[in-house]
């Protein structure tokens, strides 16, 4: 049976939005994978690993999710609710937890992993992964490209001025100037699709860069456009970008 908006609305609207799990989407968004399986490549890494660190692991989903874990094994995490849940999903596998509140170092002694990884970082703070690297150790990152999902950013806002914050190249140019070596850089774009104005609601209150300072009554009238453009015309077709990063300190 068919909801009306402001069903919709109210469902999404009281959702849970902690962690980095988007279950609640199934059925109601779909986004295309990228082709170099970033939780297949951590696992590969971390299998081989004897310290390892998670920056910014949200959750703690994708660290859950590595079948081998390294001995020595930590995350970080500055949201207070994500905190809560990575601790109760990791620490049964021995994996510290450190909460980083708003500081950008990283609590850690220098060469202290030789394995680093981080999932869709908010910032990237090159410098001090460069530091906590062992001589040969590794960075490997998936990271939030340019004007990911800018058709829903701008049915929201409007158009919007060129962002750089997301480049890939920027990215290799940090990469190096922090002195680590770029292996591996990719860009892909992914079809993203939403089929109901609830399913947008919960993404944009998950994902707070993509429509920032985004609340219900704030786009009530955009929302409302919104669900009114799927009923006409059928799904909302954006195109989410993502990109691979693997950086090598020198022996």
């Amino acid at each position: 049976m068919t909801r009306t908006f402001d069903e919709l609305v109210a469902e999404a609207e009281s959702a849970s939005v902690d962690g980095w799990d988007f279950s609640w989407l199934d059925g109601r968004a779909t986004e295309e994978r990228p082709s170099w399986g970033y939780a297949r490549l951590v696992a590969e890494r971390m299998a081989r690993a004897t310290a390892a660190l998670d920056i910014q692991t949200g959750g703690g989903e994708v660290l859950a999710s590595v079948p081998q874990l390294p001995a020595l094994t930590a995350a970080t995490e500055s949201w207070p609710p994500n905190v809560a849940r990575a601790s109760r999903l990791l620490r049964p596998r021995g994996v510290v937890v450190v909460d980083t509140g708003d500081g950008s170092r990283l609590p850690f002694a220098d060469d202290a992993f030789d394995l680093v990884i981080s999932r869709h970082p908010v910032s990237t703070g090159w410098e001090e992964i460069a530091r906590v690297l062992q001589p040969g150790g590794t960075y490997l990152s998936q990271e939030v490209g340019p004007r990911s999902v800018a058709e829903v950013t701008e049915f929201f806002m409007g158009p919007q001025p060129p962002g750089y914050a997301r480049d890939p190249e920027r990215a290799r140019a940090a990469a190096e100037s922090a002195g680590l070596e770029v292996l591996d850089l990719r860009l892909e774009s992914l079809r993203t699709v939403f089929h109901d104005v609830g399913a947008v609601i919960y993404f944009l209150r998950k994902v707070i860069w993509i429509v920032p300072g985004f609340t219900v009554d704030r786009y009530r009238a955009e929302l409302r456009a919104f669900h009114d453009r799927i009923e006409a015309d059928g799904p909302f077709v954006a195109h989410a970008t993502r990109f691979l990063i693997e950086a090598r300190t020198p022996v």
